[in-house]
This record gives C-alpha cells, sequence and structure tokens, in this order.
C-alpha cells in the first residue's frame, strides 16, 4: 500500500510539470521533433520520481492521465491567451508569463 500523501504529490507535480510542456507543443508541426520533444522530455524525470518515491506501476493508469491533463491544460492557455488578445512570444510559457508581466508594469 503505498503512501497516498507522495502519490498525491507525485500526480501534482506530474500535471504541473506538463503544463509548459503543452503549451510548447501547441504551436509545432504534429509529428516534428519539437513535437516529440515536448510529449517525451518529461517521461524520464517522471520515471525516476516514481522510482524514487516507491509508487507502484499500478498507479501508473493515474500518472499517465495526469501527464496528459498537464499537455492539455498547457495547449488550452495558450489557445485561451489568443482568445482575449494576449499574443504569445514565443512558445515558452515562463517567457510569455515574464514578457507579459513587464508589458503590464511597463
Amino acid at each position: 500500500m503505498p503512501n497516498y500523501v507522495i502519490l498525491l504529490y507525485l500526480i501534482v507535480f506530474v500535471y504541473l510539470l506538463n503544463i509548459p510542456f503543452g503549451y510548447w507543443r501547441t504551436d509545432t508541426k504534429r509529428f516534428s521533433i519539437q513535437w516529440i520533444l515536448a510529449i517525451h522530455l518529461p517521461v524520464p524525470l517522471i520515471f525516476i520520481l516514481r522510482l524514487l518515491a516507491g509508487v507502484d506501476i499500478i498507479w501508473m493508469p493515474v500518472l499517465v492521465t495526469s501527464f496528459f491533463l498537464g499537455q492539455f491544460t498547457g495547449g488550452k492557455i495558450k489557445k485561451y491567451m489568443r482568445k482575449i488578445g494576449l499574443q504569445p512570444v514565443s512558445s515558452c510559457l515562463f517567457m510569455d508569463v515574464i514578457h507579459l508581466l513587464m508589458r503590464s508594469f511597463c
């Protein structure tokens, strides 16, 4: 029986980790190198953290769901920014947020 607090932290971490990657993936051509990287770069880190946390493989469907929800959320954030008129400058969520903050304060 796993420690459910650790499992919950891992699920939230996987979700939050994938938001910037989903944001990046939104503007890439499907099946291009960038698209593949945006999907697969977080996988080794998630795999290592799952092993270190001692989370059993039986919980993998939950982690995969969290993974895809993070990717989906990142894409929706970018589409929403465009919808409200905030034109993203790059494919990087963090840089676009910093750019928007700088534009707001300057």
